[in-house]
C-alpha cells in the first residue's frame, strides 16, 4: 500500500526557515517522481518544486532561490527545504507522488497528474 506522509510544517516568522519531509511508503523505486504543492485557501493547489528521476529540481518562479528540493534515495524520502519564508508562503503543503519515473520537460505537472498524495501538513508564515 502506498502512503506519502509528510511532516514538518508549523508556524515561522517571515524570514524564517522551515523544511518538510515526505516518506515514500510502499514505493518500490526511489526513482519513482515526487513532487511538493501547495494550496492556500480558496486557491487552486499549484506545483512548488519537483523532482525528477535523474535528480533534476525544477521551482515555481515564486519559490526559486529560496527552497530547495532534495531527496534521500536510501530512504526514500522527499525534502523541502524553506529559506527567507514570506508570508504569500503560507498554505497546505501536499507531497505527490507519479508512482512511476518521469523527466521534466516543457511546463510543470499539474496536480491531476499525480495518483498519490500525501494528507498535508500546514505552513504558516506570519510577519
Amino acid at each position: 500500500q502506498v502512503r506519502l506522509v509528510e511532516s514538518g510544517g508549523g508556524s515561522v516568522q517571515a524570514g524564517g526557515s522551515l523544511r518538510l519531509s515526505c516518506a515514500a511508503v510502499g514505493y518500490d523505486d526511489s526513482t519513482w517522481c515526487l513532487s511538493w504543492f501547495r494550496q492556500a485557501p480558496g486557491k487552486q493547489r499549484e506545483p512548488i518544486a519537483e523532482f525528477d528521476t535523474d535528480g533534476d529540481a525544477r521551482y515555481a518562479y515564486p519559490v526559486k532561490g529560496r527552497f530547495t528540493v532534495t531527496k534521500d534515495y536510501a530512504k526514500n524520502i522527499l525534502y523541502l527545504q524553506m529559506n527567507k519564508l514570506k508570508p504569500e508562503d503560507s498554505g497546505m503543503y501536499y507531497c505527490a507522488g507519479m508512482g512511476r519515473i518521469c523527466y521534466g520537460l516543457g511546463l510543470m505537472r499539474t496536480a491531476s497528474e499525480y495518483p498519490d498524495w500525501g494528507q498535508g501538513t500546514q505552513v504558516t508564515v506570519f510577519s
